[in-house]
């Protein structure tokens, strides 16, 4: 019969696994996996325990219920080097826990990122007595949803979770795990401040980071409705992703049909190699929109002595960063999934208190996307109609077009970035032409109408310019008073919009409309002079 299948942390289908059925100690059956990751046995139904054995992976034993009608998904883990901190975000002074894969002894230590790679302090050596017993196992299934949960399984003793209290100094840090042979991972841990200290109040894109993380088979691009019902072969022959190019059902699902994904995961795609530096090209497809390309940012307010305070997106959505406590909120690169609670928290600082907020991205707040507990993410994802068609108009009044996801469930981002994310110029790169050279952002960079400004980028994903990879346009629902300060020269019209408008309580918007803006600030002098341009008046 079949019993089931067995797969990589990929949702990969794994061969020539071992794998051995016990009942009461007793030896049932020991069979090997098909290439095509099928365990079949002759056995009856029943409960056994069972141990699975690859040269490459971790070994592992279950218990589990044989049942012919479900077959049941086995997961091994692969020989690297892993781990996450958690929670991924504290406050100063408050506790992470490092969790640690890893097939051989490695040395910890933890660093911030800014201007340069800091050395905050050498955690220690990790190794145990016992063989391999730094390898971590993950449950079997879909643990997108429910989270890897490391350090559950031998881990008793309270020496064996390895806590790290958050420094005093708010900002970005990495943990480095430096295998003895050789091997490095490294993995993101935001630390808040305990209580305001600057007044700018960065908030790092932790959404979207989960949204593209596709650590156990899932993310809100692969498999978002869930696993499929068998491990894949060849992605481009499996995944739906591939199989219906040119059809929104490519990722494209009703907001139901979406599974949760769990923070509780490594996240590869924000992986920084060990000599990388913040002037360096962005190394990557995913590092590009992700942490990494976030970490160009602070790196550059540090260089021209902006002091801030650093959230994640959690952190606002459960009342922990306090608005009023800051005069500029910045927001950058890709912060495309927000909670309701976030957007209308925001919103009413800006209109109603004066707030500034300054959005250098791209493709941001375009979702809407719901906590179902601190741990845990559900995605409204996309446009669908019944049909499988992309559903822009309102089905009960064909007179209201929707702009965005978000636009569907709460309102069009324009209303508080002044622009929204539209399909031309995606995936391209270019510099911006000045559209208003008298305006005050404009102050000292000598640009006049028609000027380009940056053409220099470290983005390597989509390379040629700060207006790129995804980017924003005004729209019917951009505030009256939107100001258009520059136009990227993408093709097909497709550039980012710059904007400002302000708020009749004294707020303030500046949008660039553009994810590869950070990746332009560090090297391009024009990028760097007008966003300091803002934030200095902002802070006045």
């Amino acid at each position: 019969m079949l019993v089931g299948y067995v797969s990589d942390e990929k949702y990969v289908a794994l061969a020539d696994v071992g794998v051995e059925f016990t009942q009461a100690d007793k030896l049932v059956a020991v069979v090997k996996s098909t290439p095509s990751g099928r365990v079949y046995a002759e056995i009856e139904p029943g409960e056994y325990r069972v141990t699975l054995v690859k040269t490459g992976f971790g070994s592992k034993r279950v218990t589990i219920s044989v049942d012919e009608r479900t077959p049941y998904q086995f997961r091994l883990l692969s020989d690297c080097i892993l781990g996450y901190m958690w929670p991924k975000w504290v406050k100063a002074g408050e506790k992470s826990e490092f969790r640690i894969h890893a097939p051989e002894a490695y040395r910890l230590s933890l660093w911030r990122y800014g201007q340069q790679k800091e050395f905050v302090r050498l955690i220690s050596w990790i190794d145990e007595h016992g063989p391999r017993a730094n390898v971590q196992l993950t449950p079997d299934g879909d643990y997108t949803q429910t989270g890897v949960q490391w350090n559950k399984i031998g881990h008793s003793s309270p020496q064996h979770h390895q806590l790290l209290t958050g420094p005093q100094r708010s900002g970005l840090y990495y943990l480095h795990v430096q295998g003895e042979s050789g091997a490095f991972f490294c993995f993101p841990w935001v630390v808040a401040p305990a209580t305001p200290q600057a007044k700018i109040a960065v908030l790092a894109s932790t959404n979207t980071w989960s949204a593209y993380n596709n650590f156990g088979g899932r993310s809100n691009y692969i498999n978002g409705e869930g696993l499929p019902p068998t491990p894949t072969i060849y992605a481009r022959q499996d995944l739906v992703r591939y199989t219906h190019i040119g059809s929104y059902q490519a990722w494209g699902f009703p907001d139901e049909a979406y599974q949760p994904l769990s923070f509780e995961r490594p996240e590869p795609g924000n992986f920084v190699a060990e000599t990388e530096q913040v002037t360096d090209p962005i190394r990557g497809r995913q590092q590009c929109h992700l942490a990494p390309a976030e970490w160009r940012l602070l790196g550059w307010l540090e260089r021209e002595g902006f002091a801030y305070d650093l959230y994640a997106e959690a952190q606002l959505h459960f009342d922990q960063l306090d608005l009023d406590a800051y005069k500029v909120l910045m927001i950058s690169t890709h912060p495309e999934y927000w909670s309701r609670a976030m957007y209308e928290k925001v919103k009413a600082w800006v209109y109603k208190r004066g707030g500034k907020l300054i959005y250098l991205g791209g493709n941001g707040l375009n979702c809407e996307v719901e906590f179902l507990d601190e741990t845990t993410l559900h995605f409204n994802s996309q446009l669908v109609s019944s049909d499988g068609g992309v559903a822009m108009r309102d089905p009960n009044d064909p007179n209201i077009i929707y702009e965005s996801r978000l636009h569907r469930r709460v309102e069009s981002e324009a209303n508080l970035l002044g622009v929204v994310y539209s399909d031309p110029g995606v995936m391209t790169a270019a510099p911006y032409a000045v559209k208003n050279a008298d305006h005050w952002v404009f102050a000292g960079t000598e640009l006049h109408n028609g000027d380009l400004f940056g053409e220099a980028s470290l983005h390597e994903r989509i390379p040629g310019g700060a207006s790129g990879h995804e980017t924003d346009k005004m729209s019917p629902h951009s505030p009256l008073n939107t100001v258009l300060l520059a136009k990227g020269t993408n093709i097909d019209d497709g550039g980012a919009e710059m904007i400002y408008y302000e708020t009749d309580s004294g707020g303030a918007t500046f949008s660039v409309g553009s994810i590869t803006w950070p990746a332009s600030i560090l090297v391009d002098k024009a990028v760097s002079r007008i966003t300091a341009n803002v934030i200095t008046k902002f802070l006045a």
